[in-house]
């Protein structure tokens, strides 16, 4: 059974002066450097803006929010495993943000992928589960509550992709081939990436196989280096223009200063071709600030890039071919007829950091689903000391108010439901999205969800009375008689008594049993 909601489109032209005014709005903000942003206004989204531009969306794809004030359709679609049964995911108020809850209900007691990704533009250019391709076999689709994220101050779910997920459109209206020019732009996350071949969004050929240099346009963003030297560790915002991820004409950096974006956990990547002799590479943070260039210059001096020849197809999640080996987060992503100006570019960059990805979920201190939380340990040794992650280990330290604040983030957690059982919680990290703790040979991880039954159950921990008479302590959902434990500063799963020496009965009460706080990060 699918249930359809009604969908309205976007009428940009009706609306052309108020988002005109918009723009301009928009830019005077970012020029002046004002402070929290403001609410959305009417005529300001992404898509409004780079129509109001004469650059016109022809693909928006968002899991989280509209892209055009106007828009009140499906953003999404999700099957669920206990029937096969398939439901659209749409917004709460038109123009708004997602309605998550819809999801929830709808998934309760089983779990759901996500199995179609709507375009909100008129062009109808609707992403689906990728087939099999010159370099991967057909792609599965993603788990549809790997990724849970406030936006806007409100929950809702990311799309995460591991590796042999992806999505696509070999049939599409208006996107650019044959050397036209186009922009693209997506908000991704810097702290889920790989060096494997291809996290893209944008551009790829019409058949799912490489039919040569210039027969792709799209954002990557990885830690791949195709071509030395690269600066710093990245992940650096490239273009995959086929055969090379590109970060200047000569493939290669020219640019020192470009060491990667780091683990932000919200990135614009921004990528613009004009398709015959130019092409632009940016990011910024989507949470603040502007955008910086990486690179503008001339297309790559090999041959086959200068015109592009573009087949106008749509991916996200893996190459052109279907290279499949790539991990990373989507949450909105457009592209565009035509080249983009800066200054639309930069507006829309505003328009992404009044979104409010990642801000507090307006709930703190306890165990219920969004409450963000720190745990502390209540043994008599380590009263300062907190869960927090490190290298993707877990394990405990002092937190102060004096702390670092990459210390007081990395000992904040995001309560959600159990992956395995929503009677049960598991625990998202406030600044690497998509992660959760999990056991893994008995100790404890920092890991992105991958939406396997074995993650779900290894992520989960049941909440029960302290077993030292005060606190929580932590059942494993699989291992039933473990508890969450620290031990020499390092946690794991631990029994009462057993053959590792992190099973020791010596103070075990105290370790297992946890001060449930406010969290040190807003």
């Amino acid at each position: 059974m699918l249930t359809r909601l009604p969908r309205s489109f976007p009428r940009p032209l009706r609306k052309a002066a108020l988002s005109v005014l918009a723009v301009c709005a928009a830019l005077a903000a970012l020029l002046l450097g004002t402070g929290a942003p403001r609410a959305t206004a009417a005529g300001s989204l992404p898509c409004d803006v780079y129509g109001a531009a004469g650059t016109p969306c022809v693909a928006a794809h968002s899991l989280v929010r509209a892209l055009y004030s106007s828009y009140d359709g499906p953003l999404y679609q999700v099957q669920r495993a206990r029937d096969g049964a398939k439901t659209n995911i749409g917004l709460l108020t038109a123009g708004g943000y997602a309605d998550a809850a819809a999801q929830d209900s709808f998934c309760s007691g089983t779990t759901c992928i996500v199995t179609e990704i709507h375009d909100q533009s008129p062009r109808h250019n609707d992403l689906t589960i990728e087939g099999a391709g010159g370099a991967g076999a057909a792609d599965v689709g993603a788990p549809a509550d790997a990724l849970p994220v406030t936006v806007g101050g409100h929950q809702v779910y990311g799309l995460e992709i591991s590796a042999g997920m992806g999505y696509r459109d070999n049939s599409t209206s208006g996107v650019a081939v044959n050397g036209q020019a186009e922009g693209m732009y997506m908000v991704t996350s810097g702290t889920h990436v790989n060096n494997r071949c291809c996290f893209d969004y944008g551009n790829a050929e019409t058949n799912n196989m490489d039919t040569g240099n210039g027969h792709m346009d799209a954002i990557n963003f990885g830690t791949e280096c195709w071509f030395a030297p690269c600066y710093g560790q990245g992940p650096w915002v490239q273009a995959d223009l086929e055969n090379g991820l590109f970060q200047s004409d000569a493939g290669y950096s020219r640019n020192t200063s470009d060491t990667g974006t780091g683990p932000l956990p919200f990135v614009t990547a921004l990528l613009k071709n004009n398709g015959q002799n130019h092409f632009a590479l940016k990011y910024g943070n989507a949470q603040s600030g502007g955008l910086t260039t990486t690179y503008s210059g001339g297309e790559p001096t090999a041959g086959g890039y200068s015109p592009m020849h573009q087949e106008g197809a749509i991916v996200l999640g893996t190459g052109g071919d279907n290279s499949n080996g790539s991990i990373g987060s989507f949450f909105e992503g457009v592209m565009t007829s035509g080249i983009p100006t800066d200054a639309a570019d930069n507006a829309v960059q505003t328009n992404i950091v009044s979104a409010g990805y990642g801000g507090p979920t307006g709930s703190t201190g306890t165990l219920n689903p969004g409450s963000e939380i720190s745990l502390r340990a209540t043994t008599s040794c380590c009263g300062t000391d907190y869960v927090r992650h490190q290298k993707d280990a877990a394990v405990i330290s002092p937190v102060t108010s004096g702390s670092p604040s990459l210390d007081k983030n990395d000992a904040t957690w995001i309560v959600r439901r159990g992956l395995a059982d929503s009677s049960c919680v598991s625990f998202e990290s406030r600044n690497y999205p998509g992660d959760f703790l999990r056991h893994y040979d008995y100790r404890i991880h920092r890991q992105p969800m991958d939406g396997t039954a074995q993650f779900r159950a290894d992520a989960t921990f049941c909440p029960g009375t302290g077993k030292s008479g005060t606190g929580t302590s932590f059942a494993s959902y699989n291992y039933p008689a473990r508890y969450l434990r620290h031990y020499d500063h390092t946690l794991y799963i631990a029994g009462n008594g057993g053959s590792h020496d992190f099973d020791s009965t010596t103070s075990w009460a105290a370790d297992v049993s946890w001060a449930v706080s406010s969290p040190w990060a807003p």
